[in-house]
């Protein structure tokens, strides 16, 4: 077992939004667990819970993704 965990160091220019600080910072600072990115720009990290939320919505509404069986209905 390592004693020392290895630090992902960050790239200048890359991107990520801290799901736990709720921050946008430059290079990986938090684990990959709690980030979403990289994304190219300071701008598009900040907006990354929105993309995410449209991203969400797509999903949930596209009807490739729901070609099971019928669900039943509470009538």
């Amino acid at each position: 077992m390592a004693l020392f965990k290895k630090r992902t160091a960050g790239k200048p220019g890359e991107w990520y939004y801290c799901l736990q600080h709720k921050k946008v910072e430059e290079g990986p600072e938090c684990p990959a667990k709690d980030r979403f990115g990289p994304y190219a720009s300071r701008e598009e990290a900040t907006r990354a819970m929105e993309t995410a939320q449209e991203r969400n919505l797509e999903w949930e509404t596209d009807p490739r993704w729901h070609d099971g069986a019928p669900r039943p209905t509470d009538d």
